[in-house]
């Protein structure tokens, strides 16, 4: 039997992680300022992480949701405290795609409706419900297609008044479009959003699967609107690669006896490495640095010629070219030894670095872009 093979890949077999750094078979050393997707929020092998993943496994590595599981409570509670939304509640999954489906049931159950608005550009996952609401018909399988998505122009306030009536069961947006290209929602369009969906009805959720966990310099992006959603999903920087999800539901919604579940959605290694995740965070201000060195990568950023726009917060950066990004991004990687990553818009990069990079590995980037596009042109 061999691999499936779905994945576009680089010719290059990752061993060894530390930090901001990867090695591959043959030793060669990396600056990674993708994070496998966003994943990595507070930095590869973290020792602490690694420690109390260690310390799990040799107690107790799994058992299902029929027990208790005081882990998954410590995590709900850390999780509510540093964001802010410790009214809220806390399912745990195993993926973004999952969270989503997730949502869109409960959106469906508190309201009984079906039709779901999404935007232009959006991605939400690759499971049914959540590929359906992907804009991207490449994804899309015949027996994924239905007729409860709609989907709106990106930003347009005008569409949703249009659009949003007592028929939507849920509007989901993302925090910041990350594979569209890095495409921040206006404070008015989100602040009208809101006001729409608590006008008819409507469950607003937010994705914030990639753009969440400190990335922006805020807990989640939407934060920046100063608007609450109904529900937020998350995943991606959670686990800091261990495989976890959850979706944090308003006291609006209320539970009920097998509404929801999971096998190993919760599980004693994944709240783990979730509890481990938001203790560094807050302990070594990885929001605050998230911000900072954002900021900072911008300005830098701005003084390179050949960029076309600059768009993102925190440390979700899109950098749009005049050009598609595949050389850039290939010569980055094969002779600067930089992982990027590339979205949906295929003139922008993408840089999702951990949350804990620092200025000097900020500026190996810069000089390296700046390199690449100047004798590019």
């Amino acid at each position: 039997m061999k691999s499936f093979d779905v994945y576009s890949v680089f010719d290059i077999e990752i061993v060894k992680a530390s930090g901001s750094y990867l090695w591959d078979i043959q030793g060669k050393k990396y600056l990674d300022l993708y994070g496998g997707h966003a994943v990595i929020s507070v930095g590869h092998s973290h020792p602490a992480y690694v420690k109390a993943i260690t310390e799990q496994l040799n107690t107790i590595a799994f058992y299902s949701n029929s027990v208790k599981i005081n882990l998954q409570n410590e995590l709900a509670e850390k999780l509510g405290r540093l964001s802010g939304y410790e009214d809220y509640q806390l399912f745990l999954c195993n993926s973004g795609a999952e969270a989503n489906e997730n949502a869109f049931k409960l959106a469906s159950f508190y309201n009984a409706r079906k039709k779901i608005i999404s935007f232009n550009s959006a991605f939400h996952g690759r499971t049914s419900l959540a590929v359906a609401a992907t804009n991207n018909s490449n994804l899309i399988a015949p027996v994924n297609e239905t007729s409860n998505i709609l989907f709106l122009p990106f930003n347009d306030i005008a569409a949703l008044e249009k659009e949003l009536d007592e028929s939507v069961c849920a509007v989901i947006v993302e925090g910041i479009q990350g594979v569209g290209g890095i495409n921040i929602p206006s404070v008015n369009f989100l602040k009208r959003l809101r006001e729409l969906c608590n006008e008819k009805g409507a469950i607003l959720i937010l994705d914030e699967v990639q753009s969440g966990y400190g990335r922006t310099g805020k807990f989640f992006a939407h934060q920046y609107s100063g608007i609450k959603p109904d529900i937020i999903t998350i995943a991606k920087g959670m686990g800091n690669g261990f495989p976890i999800a959850g979706v944090i539901i308003s006291p609006l919604i209320k539970s009920k006896k097998e509404l929801l579940g999971t096998t190993f959605g919760g599980n004693y290694l994944a709240c783990a490495a979730g509890i481990s995740v938001l203790q560094i965070i807050e302990e070594e201000n990885l929001i605050e640095n998230s911000l900072l060195q954002g900021n900072y990568l911008k300005l830098k950023l701005k003084t390179i010629p050949n960029i076309k726009e600059i768009r993102g917060e925190g440390l979700m950066t899109g950098i749009e070219l005049f050009e598609p990004c595949s050389r850039i991004r290939n010569e980055l990687l094969f002779t600067h030894s930089i992982f990027t990553g590339s979205s949906s818009n295929k003139n922008t990069l993408r840089i999702l670095p951990s949350l804990a990079i620092t200025q000097s590995e900020i500026d190996v980037f810069i000089n390296a872009l700046r390199l690449s596009l100047t004798q590019a042109n």
